[in-house]
């Protein structure tokens, strides 16, 4: 048994590995759905694809997804409005909405349309084999490569600092490579895991730290557990994996409320570096 649970728990911390980071930024920009949406966004790429006859897990349904989620980083990166009450999370909401009624939609054109909906939703986890991992690894250190060459404009567009310059090209091009991660992610992990691995650890971390360094490395540490503890119980009860998984990252929040209670840690609301 534990030559099948390797491939699903390396698989899930490689997505792990990026996504407690991008969650830290999501959490501070105030945009806890954009990972949701993007999701989504590719998903109905994905689905597009489908509908034209492209086979999943194929080139051209890559080409498909990300070509969807660049459309969405071009939306995401200016739809930060100034001198309005709209905020961006309305915009945010709106795109996964009709994203996933246009995914409905599309889908029921299909004959495998409600197969296809549920595997978006739910991912193939469970399946994933090295060849998969081995390339969403390395898409993955390149991105994490680039993302800490610029940690320091991207840290002070999440915080939305004014001396920061060209804030929208730096808007632009986080959220590019955002979408790049969840183009690569939601085929393996679904839309749900997607967004409690992106969320749920950095949730947990803040409510320790304000120090964004710190919160990365806790984010990391509630993130791997999870998973790990989540992939043996789902082997161990012969449960499926990736609704299992979300359960577990909800677990984890309820424990870190009730850690954050008795111990009385607050860190503030002041997000530093």
């Amino acid at each position: 048994m534990l030559d099948l649970m390797i491939p699903p728990i390396v698989a899930g911390l490689v997505i792990l590995s990026i996504h407690a980071y991008l969650g830290l930024h999501v959490i501070v920009r105030g945009v806890i759905f954009v990972d949701l949406a993007f999701a989504q966004i590719a998903a109905l790429g994905a689905t597009v694809g489908f509908l034209m006859g492209v086979e999943h897990d194929t080139p051209l349904a890559l080409v498909f997804s990300l070509g969807f989620t660049l459309v969405g980083a071009l939306i995401f990166s200016f739809s930060r409005l100034e001198d309005t009450v709209v905020p961006q999370e309305a915009v945010i909401g709106i795109t996964y909405v009709v994203a996933s009624a246009a995914v409905i939609l599309i889908a029921g054109f299909t004959a495998e349309g409600a197969e296809h909906i549920a595997e978006t939703l739910t991912g193939t986890l469970i399946w994933v084999g090295w060849p998969e991992i081995i390339r969403m690894a390395v898409i993955y250190v390149i991105l994490g490569v680039i993302y800490f060459i610029f940690r320091k404009p991207f840290l002070s567009a999440s915080l939305k600092e004014a001396t920061l310059p060209r804030a929208r090209a730096w808007d632009f091009l986080f959220y590019v490579l955002f979408g790049i991660v969840i183009t690569f992610s939601v085929p393996v992990a679904g839309v749900l895991m997607v967004f409690s691995s992106l969320v749920i650890p950095a949730v947990v971390a803040f409510l320790f730290t304000s120090r964004f360094s710190v919160a990365l490395w806790i984010a990391w540490g509630v993130g791997s557990v999870t998973l790990v503890t989540g992939v043996v119980a789902s082997f161990r009860l012969d449960i499926a994996t990736g609704p299992l998984l979300v359960c577990m990252f909800g677990v984890a929040v309820v424990v870190g409320i009730l850690i954050r209670f008795v111990s009385g840690v607050r860190p503030g609301s002041v997000i530093r570096p």
